[in-house]
């Protein structure tokens, strides 16, 4: 695994351990074009990667990963070419992380939010910092939450809680993502790398092969209902990326004010 062809995701080695890091601080980890094409590929190379059995997924900075960054969502609407692409990529990066054979935890470290918190809810096993929260805010920028959450978050808290928070993009703080099953550990910020790093530590000390295709196992069903879902939300989503509340939705982020959704 060549670590040093990644731009936007900073890759280091912690003997068996792999972190991957979102590397965009100055923006909150959001993911532009580069990111989401290198995303659409990381869990491949992970899966691969000889000199790993465990990876950590992490944001450097206070965010763990804030979203879709505003600008290319700009892109997207100017060029809606461009989206077939990124609709590929989105499937990629969901799929990449079922198919990864390595268990991936996630190590949340401030807010995931959107893409950021599907990132996260897909992999084996979160812990999050206490400060931070989590939530699936697609309707708030007038999109569809397309791109994983419709398959998750149901998984994790039910259809009527994951119906809530998709449908008002509401966050949830990390201790009441913990009491609703939507994450695994909520600790205090001080204690994250501690706890993820022990955490890593056993899975990598632990009967690899077992591991590996005990998580293959359980991630059956869940290939299976996301290949059920994606092609459809994403096509929901490209339809929402067209509409004339998306562009105000960005509009709005631009000039610092609250969107007027129209239904348009």
């Amino acid at each position: 695994m060549d670590l040093s062809s990644y731009r936007a995701i900073s890759l280091e080695r912690s003997g068996r351990i792999l972190y991957a890091t979102l590397n965009r601080p100055q923006s909150l980890n959001a993911v532009d074009e580069t990111m989401h094409t290198e995303l659409a590929r990381l869990f491949v190379d992970c899966s691969v990667d000889p000199d790993s059995d465990v990876v950590v997924l992490s944001g450097a900075g206070r965010a763990f990963c804030a979203g879709g960054d505003i600008e290319w969502m700009q892109t997207l609407v100017d060029d809606p070419g461009a989206f077939e692409r990124t609709a590929r990529e989105g499937k990629a990066i969901v799929f990449s992380l079922l198919d990864c054979e390595k268990p991936v935890i996630a190590k949340v470290n401030g807010h995931a939010t959107g893409l950021g918190a599907t990132l996260a809810l897909f992999c084996d096993v979160i812990f999050a910092a206490e400060h931070a929260k989590i939530g699936d805010p697609h309707v708030s920028v007038g999109f569809v939450a397309g791109d994983g959450g419709a398959v998750i978050w149901p998984q994790l808290v039910g259809y009527a809680r994951a119906k809530e928070y998709l449908m008002t993009g509401d966050l949830i703080a990390a201790r009441d993502a913990e009491r609703i099953g939507l994450i695994n550990h909520a600790v205090p910020g001080e204690e994250l790398d501690a706890a993820v790093a022990a955490f890593a530590a056993r899975l990598s000390k632990g009967a690899v092969k077992a591991i590996r295709w005990t998580k293959m196992s359980v991630n059956i069903g869940l290939k299976q209902l996301a290949h059920s879902i994606m092609d459809a939300s994403l096509a929901y989503e490209a339809l929402s990326n067209a509409t004339g509340d998306h562009q105000e939705a960005i509009n709005a982020f631009r000039e610092k004010r609250k969107p007027v959704f129209r239904g348009r």
